[in-house]
């Protein structure tokens, strides 16, 4: 093997994976304007960039069974589109996370990935330690705490602080028709950099 192929080989296991999930039903929505400008900085970074849209997703509620706990499991006992999800989370050096504000919280999308999100540790020892997130969100009020904004960013913050992971940064802002987001030129200069972060190894 020459010092080329080596080294293409060591670049490629370098680059960082970052994996954005995208939790609003709408998949051009302003939560998903976001990620795709932190998506956009994480390439800059040479960052290697893949998209989930969990609508397009079956993806059942968890069922509090417990199956995913017991001795020599195998994993979640619902056998549906989550199972594609759990190798590409493990797989990931970084993950996005965008929602909208649906009833003061995060979108009911987003609540069941992480709800489903139990069993991952089925899957592989310690799969959350070492996980750079960055959260995006969007909401219609004008404030991030009447909104109810700031119930989902501390569901965020409780449980990866919980998990071990470190969330790198949180871009959100204030949003109602599908795109307004973007003409927000500030708020998509920081999310570009946020992904700019997310993707440092």
């Amino acid at each position: 093997m020459s010092f080329q192929e080596v080294r293409t080989l060591r670049d490629k296991a370098e680059t960082m994976k970052v994996l954005v999930i995208l939790g609003s039903p709408r998949k051009a929505g302003n939560s998903a304007a976001l990620a795709a400008r932190i998506a956009r900085g994480a390439e800059s970074a040479a960052a290697e960039v893949e998209t989930l849209f969990l609508q397009d997703l079956e993806i059942s509620p968890c069922r509090g069974c417990d199956t995913c706990k017991k001795p020599a499991s195998k994993g979640c006992a619902i056998k549906d589109d989550m199972q594609k999800i759990y190798p590409r989370l493990i797989r990931g050096d970084a993950w996005v996370i965008a929602s909208p504000v649906y009833w003061f919280t995060m979108s009911a999308q987003t609540k069941i990935f992480m709800d489903r999100c139990y069993a991952l540790p089925a899957y592989a020892e310690n799969p959350f330690a070492g996980k750079r997130i960055a959260i995006a969100m969007s909401y219609g009020d004008t404030d991030p705490v009447r909104s109810g904004c700031v119930n989902a960013i501390r569901t965020f913050q409780d449980a990866y602080r919980y998990t071990g992971s470190r969330i790198v940064g949180m871009v959100y802002g204030s949003a109602v028709k599908a795109g307004e987001i973007e003409k927000d030129e500030a708020l998509m200069r920081e999310a570009e950099e946020l992904g700019k972060r997310l993707a440092k190894l």
